[in-house]
């Protein structure tokens, strides 16, 4: 019987790491549909690891820590979440109605006492069909609460994932993060930073996003109770929630309420609410964002804005997790090759034997 010969080990290591690459890469295209859910969920299981081990060691069950966990989590994030999110599609949907009878009837009026604004008034009254652009504005927003209520259904199937992950993200996070720990060459103590690093990352991230959100929505309901608009604790709270959202923000809010104000004649309040809603409310997350998070991941501003926008830009929603995420660890592991390589280079200079290569064992 004949026997092959070995293959060279040079082409031996390259096959193997071309089948370890393709199958990372299935590996990937699997998890994909999930990716949404996997993230939400890692977070929520970084953010209250704490929680949930101090209530272990009370409880002495991990079952239990984790549904009271769980629990938890539903009461501070869910619910208030879906309060805000049938808020926004109630003030939708009720918009459509006062917004299509304003430009259809008392539009005209908006002018009135005020003789810079009439003439502007008569021209659009003359050239532009206002009962046709209404209609189409009221079908845009039909169709905006449409796209809504079935984003909604999507929402929650991932959120459903998300729980699910959820419990064994929280209940077997030690086996996972020891299992990960073997697979990859680093050594304990790189393996121990790499892990310090990128919790930090979530927990700057997050919190950098609550902190920013808040004076968003305090910004905003200030002026909403400084032009006595109706509700400004309840808006400025529903502003502030959705300027966690991705795509969204505060605007979701200020904008029709202008357009309102537009209609309902009151012309220098409505430019009051967009220019403090444009250039205050607006811009202020570009701002004191990256220097919080920054500042907390010793940073610079410039990086954490890249991290954030350039995250959402290339993963979606959560990329405002995964782009620091991403830039974060591989900071981490360009820090942990420099150290090294310097490690190396003084053994060689010192006449020394080079240090093995670090792993795990």
């Amino acid at each position: 019987m004949n026997e092959h010969s070995p293959l060279p080990p040079d082409f031996s290591r390259a096959l193997l790491a071309l089948f370890v690459l393709g199958g990372i890469v299935l590996c990937y295209l699997i998890a994909e549909p999930f990716f949404a859910a996997l993230v939400w969920s890692a977070t929520l299981a970084v953010l209250f690891a704490g929680f949930e081990r101090k209530m272990r060691l009370r409880l002495r069950s991990t079952t239990l820590s984790v549904v009271l966990t769980m629990i938890l989590i539903t009461v501070l994030v869910v619910v208030p979440v879906l309060l805000v999110s049938r808020a926004v599609l109630d003030a939708v949907l009720s918009g459509v109605a006062d917004a299509e009878g304003l430009l259809s009837v008392d539009w005209r009026n908006a002018a009135n006492g005020m003789p810079g604004w009439q003439t502007a008034v008569a021209w659009i009254d003359a050239n532009l069909d206002i009962v046709d652009l209404a209609d189409s504005f009221a079908a845009a927003m039909q169709q905006l609460a449409t796209d809504l209520l079935v984003g909604s259904l999507t929402s929650a199937i991932t959120l459903l994932l998300t729980f699910y992950f959820l419990f064994y993200f929280l209940r077997d996070s030690d086996d996972a993060l020891s299992a990960i720990g073997l697979l990859i060459p680093l050594s304990d103590s790189e393996y121990a930073k790499l892990l310090t690093r990128m919790t930090d990352t979530i927990f700057a991230t997050v919190w950098g996003i609550a902190i920013v959100s808040m004076v968003q929505g305090l910004l905003g309901g200030l002026m909403f109770w400084w032009l006595d608009l109706p509700s400004p604790v309840f808006w400025g709270l529903v502003m502030g929630l959705l300027a966690i959202v991705p795509f969204l923000g505060a605007f979701v809010v200020w904008l029709p309420a202008a357009i309102l104000l537009v209609l309902d004649g009151q012309w220098s309040a409505a430019l009051i609410l967009t220019v403090w809603g444009t250039l205050i409310v607006g811009l202020i997350d570009n701002v004191l964002y990256p220097m919080l998070v920054g500042r907390q991941l010793a940073q610079h501003s410039v990086i954490a804005f890249i991290a954030i926008i350039g995250g959402i830009a290339v993963f979606g929603a959560h990329g405002f997790i995964l782009g620091p995420l991403v830039i974060s660890a591989t900071l981490t592991l360009l820090e942990i090759l420099r150290t090294r390589l310097d490690r190396r280079e003084a053994a060689i200079a010192a006449g020394e034997e080079p240090p093995p290569r670090a792993g795990r064992t």
